[in-house]
């Protein structure tokens, strides 16, 4: 099945296609299995994609960037899940962590890290969960606690994409412990600062390739001047500003999975043969084929709409909850129903289908769980607001 061409595509952006599709397939597609075996991405991958140009796409050629728009950072996350592959913490480290520190961080810190950052120098990570909190980082228990011109960071992180490889973290800590919102601030962290600790890269029932990781700050002391920003108690604004991004980034792999498990289908269904002839000539299997491939129509085309806006500055806050929810909850249903039309094989995890199956899992738990993107829409929701008037 051909696969869906955007509406916010353009010549640029396929150019950047074909170089992120090239990368995808020759550097990462054979290595998977080496990923999965030493639970993380192979160091010089960073440094490849770098030398390319396809780290920091989004952001400002001033900085080393690419000086694309958020469509460049949907490309590339497109065709990593094309591949098959949940290893590469691309999209955190570009689509997350450089945009941070674009939009908040003083000139100072712009200029030391997002070069570092677009060249494949440094990984970045960003730490909000707690062994205790979860969703709720308002009671955060990680404190920044300031000693003359000096933070000291004491506390511990877990479940942190790219932990194990980062060289920078941007910490979510309580700079006003006593505070609940207004007490947070954002610190950015080099890993080479003494008292910095990784723990375990963690056990994870999908994303094996993916180094998330437990990191622990024991009198971790850095420089007032790495606050995120020149304020204290923004970290949680902040927080709230980029989150919409984060979820787009979620919705964005959830659709290219629903496509590519899609193709995996079809291409596993013509083949297989039972009863004198391919499982996909069985009504069942066509009605099930038709279901998954609408699932995965309606769902691009709301992704579509909201990369659309978020290139605008228009995507609003419902409005990403609502994608990341739709998307993540009906890709582990596609995921499902791929799996069980390839029979036994699809429990087996040689096959690509059953590693997505438990990837996509986590989907509908990180960047918030689907009950907290429930409680966000609810909030917005109001009488003669649903029907276009």
């Amino acid at each position: 099945m051909a696969r869906p061409v955007s509406r916010w595509m353009d010549e640029d952006l396929a150019d950047f296609r074909d170089l992120a599709r090239t990368f995808c397939e020759k550097e990462i597609k054979p290595n998977i299995e080496n990923y999965i075996n030493n639970k993380q991405v192979d160091r010089d991958l960073w440094n490849q994609a770098g030398k390319v140009g396809l780290l920091c796409a989004s952001i400002s050629e001033e900085f080393g960037g690419g000086g694309g728009t958020f469509a460049h950072e949907a490309v590339l996350i497109e065709e990593q899940a094309y591949v098959g592959d949940s290893s590469w913490g691309a999209s955190l480290h570009s689509g997350i962590v450089a945009h941070y520190i674009q939009a908040y961080g003083t000139p100072e810190q712009k200029n030391e890290w997002l070069p570092k950052l677009a060249s494949g120098e440094a990984v970045g990570a960003i730490a909000m969960t707690e062994p205790g909190t979860g969703s709720d980082l308002q009671n955060i228990k990680t404190k920044a606690i300031l000693d003359g011109d000096e933070y000291v960071v004491n506390g511990a992180k877990t479940f942190i994409t790219n932990g194990a490889q980062a060289d920078v973290v941007l910490v979510v800590a309580k700079t006003k412990p006593e505070e609940a919102a207004a007490g947070i601030s954002l610190l950015i962290v080099p890993t080479a600062t003494p008292g910095f600790a990784r723990g375990r890269v963690l056990d994870k029932i999908g994303m094996k390739g993916q180094d998330t990781s437990e990191l622990f700050f024991e009198d971790v002391r850095i420089p007032a001047t790495n606050l995120l920003g020149t304020e204290e108690g923004q970290g949680f604004i902040q927080l709230m500003h980029q989150l919409p991004q984060e979820r787009l980034i979620v919705a964005v792999s959830c659709v290219a999975a629903m496509e590519a498990l899609l193709n995996l289908t079809l291409e596993y269904t013509e083949a297989r043969n039972a009863f004198g002839k391919p499982i996909g000539k069985f009504q069942n299997t066509k009605f099930k084929l038709a279901e998954i491939a609408t699932e995965a129509r309606v769902a691009r085309a709301f992704v579509d709409e909201c990369v659309e806006a978020h290139i605008k500055g228009e995507l609003d806050i419902p409005t990403a909850a609502m994608v990341k929810l739709w998307t993540s909850e009906r890709a582990q249903k596609v995921a499902d129903m791929c799996l069980q039309l390839h029979g036994g094989y699809g429990y087996m995890n040689e096959y690509p289908v059953a590693r997505a199956w438990a990837d996509l899992r986590i989907s509908q738990i990180y960047a918030g769980t689907s009950e907290i993107m429930k409680e966000i829409i609810s909030r917005f929701l109001k009488s003669g607001d649903v029907i276009p008037r």
